[in-house]
Order: C-alpha cells, then structure tokens, then sequence
C-alpha cells in the first residue's frame, strides 16, 4: 500500500494573545479580550485570504467559514497543483490535486471535520457552538523559547493542541494526529512543514449555500471507442496487478493500488519527459517518510480508458522493484478507481474498465459498503468473532494484515501464538515488520474464509499504526474472488472464484528475498525459522537452488516453491558469502500452524 502526502491546511485562527494561567478557561477567556473581546460577539462568518508554502512550494489560499451553521471551505493552489476542502454541514467533502471530488464518511473523517469545524467557528470562546474539554495548560521551552501550549478535545472530534508563544502571545503551532504521525504548523522535518500566512481577514463576508456545496467533478476520463468499458489483461505477481498501458503515448507498466495515487518513480518521471516539482513527505507501510513531489501528464491510458491531465505524485520507491523482481514504471490508484468502475478478475486475469452507467456487478456477487477516510475504501467485517475495519488495498501482497492498535487491544500476539517478528512486506519508506499468525475465520459479506494467514504489526510507526482501522485485506485474500469497485456507490462486491477453497499458505523457509546482480541476495532471516536452523544469514547470495541456477527462473517461482513445497523438504544452496561459495541445507519447516491455534 502507498499512500501519498496530505496537504495540511492548517488551522487559520486570528493571532492570540495569552496570560499566563494555570487554568484553560481563563487562559481563554483572556485571549478572547486580548483579540478583540466583545466585537467577536457579532461576528458570524469570515473569510481569509493568504499565502501558503509547503515542501519548496508555493500557492494561495482562500477559505470561508460560517460560524453558526458550522459550514466551511477552503481552497488552495500550491505549486502545479489545485484542490479544496469543504464542510457543508452534513458532509466532509474533498477535491484532490487531480480533480477527484470525494465525500469522505468515516468515522475517523468525521472527528477531523468536527474538530476543524470547530476551530473554524471560535468554538473555544463560544461553547454553545460547539463544547469541547480541555487538559491543564503547560509551560514549555523548545529551541531556546518558551511557550504556553493547551489540549481541546471537542465533542466528537480528535484533539488539537494549540501553541502559543511566551513572549509574542502569538498562535505558532498546531498539532493534530492525522495516522501514525502529527501534522504540525512548525514540524522538525520540513517536508512535513506547511505555512500558511494570512494577509486579509474578512469578518462578516457574505456567504452562500454554493460556497459550501459538495462540488461536481470534471469529465476527465472517457472510454476511447465509446463503448463504455474496456478489458485489459494483467499479470499477477506476488498477489500484485500489473497491467500495462501508455503515458503520452510512450508505453508504461503499472501497478494497480487501490490504496495509493498515481505514482510515477523519479527515473520514470525523466523517462517520460514530466518536469516535477516540490519536496514534500510521502509515507506508505514502511517506518520512513520518502520525498515527494508533483508533475503532470498528458494523458494515460489504460486499455480503452483515457485520463486526460492526470496530475502524478513523483516518489522514490526504493527497493520495491528489486523485492517485486518484476519492473514496473508506477502505479494507477485512487484517480482511476474513482472515476471508473473497476472489475478485477484474479481468476481471468482481467481487469475490466466501465463508465458509471456502463458498470453491473459480477455475476453471484455480494455486495459490501464501503466508507472513505481517504482514498481508501474502508469494509467491515468479522475475524474471529471480532468486529473489524478494515482497508482494502490491492496494493498488498499479504492476506490481511492488523494494525498495531488493535493488536494490542485486544491482546493478539498471545491470542494467536503469534511467530517472531520478521519482514512480511516491503513498500515506500522500506521494509514492514510483523508477527505472523494464522487466523480462525474472517468474514466478508457473507463468506467464511478459514485459517487465513496474516501477520500483526506492533510497531509505531508507518501507515499499520493507525488506530483507526482494524487492518489492512491484501491480495491474498482477494485474489479469492472477483472483485468489484464502484466509489460512486461506495459499494465493493465479492464473487467467489475456484481459487476460494484453497489452502492459504506461507512461506516456509523464513527468507525474505531481492533480486541481486550476483543472483538473489537474503534481506532478512526470521528468528525460530529454518533459515535460521541453516545459520544462513542477511546479504547471503544465493546462486543455486538444488543444482539449479536460480537466474532462469523467477523470483516469484522461487518463492513459490519456498511456500508451497512440504514442511520437511531439504533443498540444496548454493550461497555466495563474504567472498567464498559454500553449499547449506535449508529443511523448510512451518512457520506458523495450519489451522488457528486459539481456542474457541
């Protein structure tokens, strides 16, 4: 899964001046006389006009806000791109950087809009507004200067942290969780630094229902023939999809992620000519953020569909072709799936492609809502008597994977005997490490899968640290069925295929694998494992395979094999370490159990 970087319009408040106190209702109360006092009374709406700078970026932005019916929208430019955010009063709404228009219900959406409405609404020196509670004020020092921060959790919303200088008595700092890191007006990595500088406040514009309204998305996207869909076959590989299609005409291969944005590597973007621009933060499931920017093409087309104008986010991906051992040029997420039905049938190999209107679901599907917090679609289901949220990411080569939250909520590690950390995954900002387990039963819209395995992430950092999903369903699971998207609907359908009864295996080696010059180069041992057992060991290479040069065949055959041949089978390597070539046993052995150990 990768997810691209958010553009953080921060809190736009009036500049506020604060006495010292011990007390956040009379720290309040103080900054509301010393901002104006009793001529805020009147105000009931406002407008801000200013600039904004993001990453080596510049822009403007414009925002209203209506206090009393708690509705606001900001607009922004930045840079080669445009987009907004918006509140109408019932619905969250965003317009990304490549004219998507989503309505964002998630239950972790919703506690963002409510805490940004009330920022908007001056919430905390009004509390028929909106009320909301506050932790103790404290004295801080950070770079040599002092402040006065305060915590406002409001009703229904997430917590805000507001800084304010000592000296100045000036707002400098926000800070909210957004994910598995804070998004901060003053942040120490400055490609996760937004500044927003208002140069004209406007109490008392006027407004209108439209400034608010969910707005309508531009036609962008076509079927060339004119048929309404299109058929493009794709490769499977490590669970992945990848298709092939062109970008201004020049061939490219992608990979399909429901979980991420149109994504181009830095070399591609040269490849095709695309002049990128900006430094901001990317973040996917590894720990590390990854500089991102923006460059737009043309067009790109998949099969018969056309996007037309597509704005790309630039990022390095690191190893991930090398951990693939497949290249590919980018990926086709979220613009794509939101402006098409999308049909994957892992069974075929097809993806099918459909206008709107054009869309029916797979024969002997059920259906499944989905909500967006994000770009990606969020289902809910059952695991093992649990009640799960999870993010459907095609982008996965796992079978599910849960977050570190929820793992440790409900206690998971020893629920599911779970085996040594390791490398499960591997995707931008590095590798993902996880607990693998075997899991009972997950339920998805009327389906029981059994003994599916999985892992649990129990770090901090990365996209899996989120507390606001469950998990993440990869393509181990899909793969099981034909899968349909419809955003428009916000419906996802699942039709089981002849790969749904199989046995979901895993790797029995305890060898996370890349493709190397010299062959296939060991990037991580598992503890308790049989690579451990044979003393092999990280940065080994391997040449042969039983007698066989491992460079004919794929790494996906390779790991296959690994994953498929019988707990007990010897295989034969031929290893290239420190210089020397030496021959290892490796007896494969099963890393986890093949059913559930937990007990019902």
């Amino acid at each position: 899964m990768v997810t691209g970087a958010r553009l953080l319009m921060l809190c736009l408040l009036l500049p506020v001046a604060v006495a010292a106190s011990d007390d956040a209702s009379t720290l309040l109360a103080q900054a509301k006389a010393a901002s104006g006092g009793t001529r805020w009374d009147a105000v009931t709406t406002l407008g801000t006009e200013g600039r904004l700078a993001a990453g080596g970026l510049e822009g403007r932005f414009t925002s209203r806000s209506d206090f009393a019916g708690q509705r606001s929208v900001t607009r922004y430019t930045l840079g080669p791109v445009e987009g907004a955010d918006g509140d109408d009063g019932t619905h969250l709404w965003r317009q990304d950087p490549g004219g998507e228009i989503a309505v964002l219900d998630a239950p972790e959406a919703r506690r963002r809009a409510r805490t940004q409405a009330w920022l908007d609404a001056r919430a905390y020196w009004y509390p028929e507004r909106g009320r909301a509670s506050y932790a103790e004020p404290l004295a801080r020092r950070e770079g040599g200067k002092r402040y006065r921060s305060v915590v406002a959790t409001p009703e229904g919303g997430d917590p805000v942290t507001l800084w304010f200088a000592a000296d100045s008595h000036l707002l400098v700092r926000t800070e909210q969780k957004q994910d598995a890191f804070t998004a901060t007006s003053d942040s120490a990595d400055p490609r996760m630094r937004t500044e927003a500088r208002v140069e004209r406040y406007l109490p008392g514009v006027g407004v209108a229902d439209a400034d608010f309204a969910v707005p309508r998305m531009a036609a962008s996207t076509r079927i060339a023939d004119g048929s309404g869909l299109t058929r493009i076959p794709f490769d499977l590989v490590n669970n992945h999809i990848y298709a092939n299609g062109s970008i201004d005409g020049k061939p490219a291969r992608f990979l399909v992620d429901t979980g991420g944005a149109n994504l181009l590597t830095p070399a591609s973007a040269a490849r095709y000519g695309l002049e990128s621009s900006g430094k901001l933060a990317g973040q996917g499931v590894g720990e590390q953020a990854v500089d991102l920017a923006f460059a737009h093409a043309r067009e790109v087309r998949l099969g018969g569909a056309v996007l037309e104008h597509p704005t790309f986010y630039i990022m390095d991906l690191g190893d991930i072709a090398d951990v693939e051992g497949d290249g590919f040029d980018g990926l086709v997420g979220y613009e794509m799936f939101r402006r098409f039905a999308v049909t994957i049938d892992y069974a075929k190999r097809e993806l099918v492609l459909a206008e709107p209107e054009h869309f029916t679901p797979p024969p002997g599907a059920h259906a499944i809502a989905f909500e967006l917090a994000e770009r990606i679609p969020i289902i809910r289901g059952r695991l093992d008597g649990r009640e799960v949220r999870l993010s459907v990411d095609t982008g996965s080569r796992v079978s599910l994977s849960l977050h570190s939250p929820f793992v440790r909520a409900n206690d998971l590690v020893a629920r599911y005997a779970a085996a040594p950390e390791a490398v499960v995954g591997w995707g931008v900002g590095g590798a993902s490490r996880g607990r693998p387990v075997r899991f009972g039963e997950l339920e998805l819209a009327g389906f029981v899968l059994p003994a599916v395995a999985g892992d649990l992430y129990t770090g901090d950092k990365g996209a899996f640290a989120s507390p606001d999903v469950s998990g993440n369903l990869g393509g181990g699971v899909l793969r099981r069925f034909t899968v349909a998207f419809d955003y428009a609907g916000k419906r996802m359908y699942l039709a089981p295929n002849e790969a749904f009864g199989e046995a979901d295996a895993f790797d029995r080696s305890g060898l996370w694998l890349m493709v190397d010059a010299d062959g296939v180069r060991i990037a991580d041992v598992a503890p308790r494992s049989a690579a451990q057992e044979a003393q092999l060991a990280i940065d080994d290479r391997i040449a042969t395979i039983d007698g066989e040069p491992v460079a004919p065949r794929s790494l996906v055959a390779w790991r296959e094999r690994l994953r498929e041949a019988p707990a007990g089978t010897k295989l034969r390597l031929g290893l290239r370490r420190g210089g020397k070539n030496i021959e290892v046993d490796l007896v494969l052995a099963d890393r986890i159990p093949a059913r559930s150990p937990i007990k019902r």
